[in-house]
């Protein structure tokens, strides 16, 4: 299980720092937007919009790497408040609607992925990009959410019960370091 728990932490770490180079293009994309609206008095059809497709790779992609940095909003007044035991109990007992929220994300992204791709669906905009290959991100990006869900509950549960958790296997707040 460990090995296992290691390798979610590790993919999904692995796609952050990836994703998080996404920001280069779409920065080079609106600079140029905006030097060609500047320069020549209206944008290019398509730095806009491929700017837009990149974000949203780049905006579903990271969720499970948030997840292993435990960079997802909380209610911090309180819940930073609490030690790292009541945490665990705060997030095993809210963890139900977590995994609601993934069921519905993944049925309906694979759903919306399948229809789109069968359709090479386009965006139907002047310049008509293809949006299909975003679309599949979606799903993929709530399995690799799901799986460090899963990670990250199995390591609550080790924290409640009062085990060590591997950092390297259950990510970021794992150990017994109060620094964390």
């Amino acid at each position: 299980m460990l090995k296992i728990a290691r390798s979610v932490t590790s993919v999904n770490s692995w796609v952050g720092r990836a994703a998080a180079w996404l920001i280069v293009p779409m920065f080079v994309l609106l600079l140029a937007d905006v030097v060609m609206r500047y320069l020549v008095g209206s944008a290019a059809i398509w730095t806009a919009e491929l700017a837009q497709l990149i974000f949203a790779v780049y905006a579903v992609i990271a969720g499970g790497y948030l997840l292993v940095e435990r960079a997802h909003v909380n209610v911090d007044i309180i819940y930073g408040r609490f030690n790292r035991v009541k945490k665990a109990i705060v997030d095993l007992s809210t963890s139900v609607l977590f995994y609601i929220f993934m069921a519905v994300l993944i049925y309906q992204g694979i759903d919306m992925a399948w229809e789109s791709a069968t359709k090479l669906e386009t965006s139907s905009s002047i310049w008509d990009p293809h949006i299909w290959p975003a679309k599949i991100v979606i799903p993929l990006a709530g399995i690799l959410l799901l799986l460090q869900g899963v990670v990250r509950t199995v390591s609550d549960i080790r924290t409640v019960c009062g085990l060590r958790n591997d950092p390297a296997a259950f990510g970021k707040q794992a150990t017994d370091d109060p620094s964390h």
